[in-house]
């Protein structure tokens, strides 16, 4: 489903009050202040599964997300902002990420930020629930406004695709884009981890003190667990043997970010179990393939997992998600976006502890 707005053809002194209702609407409450001079803006969103795809053109403005509107919230959501066109500082966490084009940052709904334009500018916002990236709670302060440039490394890799994914949102539109917006979400999650697990804040390396490399070891857990959830055999002491540290210290890792290995691994299944009752171009696939594949070695226990965690069976599930994609697929894209998770994962997590 597809949102289009604009400012065009309202009277001056309406634009910015209409503005402003529209991306309270399109995103979550927001405060908005107009910039000076007269105010355009135009919106154009669409719906990739569970991923929210918004282009945004406007002149001059803030928005603020403040406790009060925090408080009156009732879903959270990871957004992450791509500068497209002309300046953007976003502030969060004490933390201002000023973005020029071909730059990105992430930034969490849940607590306040703003983000200030000073002249016209294009933007691509992408907006998911926030358990999508699998991020550690106590790790999310450390993400957020924090630039990742798009000239080099593996921010050079996403912001590339985003900008194609910005030049083709109704083409996408028209052909699904379940799959795709899973594989945008992986990509992201390994971005995340990069940024998480080989970074500390202020851009001190990994290894540099104890706390720093905990989570550059914790980092590598989860990516391994990742790569490994189809083997029904995967638990504490062949991931603890794998990383050549103790299951009691795996154990400690887990507690530390307030879970436990075995649900940690059991919501990944559970997750990637999810995702693909609800690609049509699995429907075919049976239940029981599907969790099989990703480690399941019990139907029963798989349904009764399913259900406490989403609230229905997975055929329930796959009953009310039928409709909601198309069986087509945006076959190049979707190509080129796993290639580039792939080419990420073979590079992380490094060798060695």
């Amino acid at each position: 489903m597809s949102l289009t707005l604009r400012t065009a053809g309202l009277s001056a002194a309406e634009r910015f009050d209409y503005w402003r209702s529209v991306i309270c609407d399109a995103f979550v409450p927001l405060r908005a202040d107009p910039g000076a001079g007269p105010f355009q803006g135009e919106l154009h969103g669409v719906r990739l599964g569970e991923l929210q795809v918004t282009e945004i053109a406007a002149t001059a403005h803030a928005v603020h997300r403040t406790p009060r509107a925090i408080a009156a919230s009732t879903e959270d959501y990871f957004k992450l902002g791509l500068q497209l066109r002309g300046d953007c500082v976003l502030t969060q966490d004490g933390r201002e990420a000023p973005l020029a084009p071909g730059d990105f940052a992430v930034y969490d709904t849940t607590r306040p930020y703003t983000l200030a334009f000073d002249d016209s500018y294009r933007q691509l916002v992408l907006m998911l629930p926030r358990p999508l990236l699998r991020i550690p709670p106590r790790d999310v302060a450390r993400l957020t406004a924090v630039r990742v440039s798009g000239r080099q490394g593996m921010g050079a890799l996403v912001s590339a695709l985003l900008l194609r994914l910005a030049g083709h949102l109704e083409e996408y539109e028209r052909t699904g884009g379940v799959r795709l917006a899973d594989n945008i979400v992986d990509l992201l999650a390994t971005l995340v981890a990069d940024q998480l697990g080989d970074h500390q804040p202020g851009g001190a390396r990994a290894g540099s003190d104890p706390a720093s490399g905990r989570r550059a070891l914790l980092a590598r857990i989860t990516t391994f667990i990742e790569q490994h959830l189809g083997e029904p055999d995967l638990g504490p002491d062949a991931i603890a043997a794998a990383h050549f540290v103790s299951t009691r210290y795996l154990h400690k890792l887990f507690r530390a970010q307030g879970t436990t290995v075995s649900s940690w691994v059991r919501a990944r299944r559970l997750e990637h179990c999810r995702r693909d009752l609800r690609d049509p171009l699995q429907a075919h696939r049976p239940v029981g393939a599907i969790a099989s594949r990703w480690g399941f070695a019990d139907a029963a226990h798989f349904s009764r997992s399913f259900r406490a965690a989403y609230g229905a069976s997975p055929r329930e599930f796959r009953l009310a998600a039928g409709g909601a994609g198309e069986a087509g697929e945006t076959g190049a894209v979707v190509g080129e976006v796993g290639a580039v998770v792939g080419e990420v994962s073979a590079g992380w997590p490094p060798r060695g502890v």
